[in-house]
């Protein structure tokens, strides 16, 4: 794409003068951030699943057809501590909320590892759509209570051995008996809890209260077209809609606009951390 330094001005002007910004981030995201699901990273600390069940990437492993529970929740435990208990705070994360933070903001994210509250993003202004590494349910959703899967990571971490933890320690569903498994959406039981709820409403809110005569950004980050009925086609049919809404769409392999909304999209597929400096400061 050309004039980079045309489109960093324009985005920045946008920002800066915007009343409410509305974030979209996937899963580009947080891969810019440095939690990336393949080469290296999955290779350091996957080598042992790698070998035994050919796997090649964490995105991939997650559809992996373990025969057993200790199995499952040897890998999955693992999953949840690279991804969700051991990264800690993000220097992207945290360059998003210097550019936001004395904004009228909302989060609406399909990630799952909780880089938003990890960050010092505001509870109330985060709805994170598809649940969260760091929570378990009954397996087929048996009832609508989630629970902590901290305690089980931590548990099991040293306890693997051949890619399985003890039969002891395979959680149970405390209601039915039956399975646990992760608080992400792939199925039909997915728990949509209180919180889930709560979330949503704040965004139903939010987007109630906005101005139609102020101005609004939406800034999308690293959003394909795996879910892009979350964000991104909303996005895109809510700034056709209103004509003081924007769109930044910070994308390395889906960048363009739709054609009617092409003057009221600024397009990047430069780094996105290239894009946040230039709003924080200017060159």
């Amino acid at each position: 794409m050309d004039n980079l330094k045309e489109r960093l001005s324009e985005a920045k002007k946008a920002i800066d003068n915007a009343d409410y910004i509305i974030i979209g981030a996937g899963a580009g995201f947080s891969a810019a951030a440095g939690i990336l699901y393949s080469g290296k990273r999955f290779e350091d600390n996957f080598q042992d699943f790698i070998d035994k069940y050919a796997m090649d990437d964490m995105y991939s492993a997650g559809f992996y057809p373990f025969e057993t529970q200790e199995e499952k929740w040897a890998y999955w435990s693992r999953h949840v501590y690279v991804n969700r208990f051991s990264v800690g705070e993000t220097e992207l994360y945290k360059k998003l909320l210097a550019i936001v933070n004395d904004k009228d903001y909302f989060v609406l994210t399909t990630n799952v590892e909780h880089q938003f509250w990890i960050n010092g993003f505001e509870d109330e202004r985060i709805f994170a759509t598809q649940g969260d590494y760091g929570l378990m349910q009954c397996e087929k959703g048996c009832h609508d209570k989630l629970y902590s899967t901290e305690k089980l990571v931590y548990g099991v971490l040293e306890k693997t051995e051949d890619c399985k933890i003890p039969s002891e320690l395979v959680p149970v569903c405390p209601v039915c008996g039956g399975n646990m498994d992760l608080n992400l959406r792939k199925d039909q039981y997915f728990i949509e809890d209180e919180k889930w709820h709560e979330m949503a409403d704040n965004y139903r809110k939010f987007l109630s209260k906005i101005d139609e005569n102020k101005n609004t950004v939406f800034l999308e980050l690293g959003v394909g077209f795996n879910t892009p009925t979350i964000i991104r086609y909303p996005f895109e049919q809510m700034t056709y809609n209103n004509q003081n809404m924007k769109l930044i769409r910070l994308n390395r392999d889906y960048p363009d606009a739709i054609l009617e909304n092409k003057s009221k999209t600024i397009s990047f597929d430069e780094e996105i951390s290239e894009v946040f400096d230039y709003c924080l400061s200017g060159f």
